[in-house]
């Protein structure tokens, strides 16, 4: 296999040392970070996958440093795929970022509230059963595989548990800052997956575009789904529904939607899948 990747997403070995990976399937493995340097070659890939191959428009901080970078990942945690067969050198393919309700709250609040008014699911929630909100997911083009994938949510699932979490939130993308390209693909999502009012939250006015564009007649579900980008079909296999109303990204070049997750709606089958017991390293 070429490597697609940039030096900046490689890891030294002593680094991963410092913790055990919390799944590990052959030469991959799921862990969180807890060096900088991770954190790092996580931002690495992101700015690859975001500006590179997405076309997101890079601050000049970010085009320098060749990393896409803001003040959550400084607060959040990083969970990374990393391939250790490589070049030599371990790199990050795959990454999440997590952030709890407790440390938003501490901080500056969920990175999705700048798109989404979230307070419906914050006053439904408890400290028993907190948010957790998911973010900047990306893998690797050659990584783009059922094993990096399900990976990350047996990784995702473990930290649900750790956590006690009720609901998992976030934004997912459409391609593209042009909603009449997704008028079936939003469509479709309104009419079949919207959330109850107390889970749905609302994106704000200055970017909202509505979803529902089409009568739920005049949409082929079938063909509107498969059109899906493959992150929200794998949420819809676990049980998302969306929020009211897209939200237009200029930054990122993408049409958002907001999805919610309740954890105990996740099907017994995928909960074995992504968090098979005493399955660890």
């Amino acid at each position: 296999m070429s490597l697609p990747l940039s030096h900046a997403t490689a890891v030294p070995p002593s680094l991963l040392a410092q913790a055990p990976a919390i799944h590990r399937v052959g030469q991959l493995d799921v862990r969180l970070a807890v060096s900088p340097a991770e954190v790092a070659a996580a931002q690495a890939l992101r700015y690859q996958i975001f500006y590179e191959e997405m076309g997101a428009r890079p601050t000049a901080q970010m085009a320098a440093a060749r990393r896409d970078i803001d003040p959550y990942d400084a607060v959040c945690d990083h969970l990374l795929v990393v391939d250790h067969g490589l070049d030599g050198s371990p790199h990050v393919v795959g990454t999440y970022r997590l952030l709890r309700q407790s440390v938003a709250e501490a901080h500056q609040g969920f990175y999705s509230a700048q798109e989404y008014d979230l307070s419906p699911l914050i006053a439904q929630s408890s400290p028993h059963s907190q948010l957790l909100e998911l973010g900047r997911s990306c893998v690797a083009p050659a990584w783009r595989n059922n094993t990096t994938i399900t990976l990350l949510w047996r990784g995702i699932a473990t930290y649900l548990q750790r956590h006690n979490i009720g609901h998992m939130f976030g934004c997912a993308s459409l391609p593209g800052a042009n909603p009449l390209l997704h008028a079936a693909e939003l469509s479709y999502l309104h009419h079949n997956h919207l959330a109850p009012p107390h889970l749905r939250a609302t994106a704000h006015p200055q970017n909202h575009v509505p979803m529902n564009q089409l009568d739920a007649a005049a949409i082929d579900s079938r063909a509107a789904a498969r059109a899906l980008p493959p992150l929200i079909k794998g949420y819809l296999r676990v049980g998302a529904m969306v929020g009211n109303g897209g939200f237009i990204d200029t930054q990122f070049n993408t049409t958002d939607v907001f999805v919610v997750m309740p954890v105990d709606r996740i099907t017994s089958r995928y909960a074995a899948r992504f968090a098979a017991a005493n399955d660890s390293n």
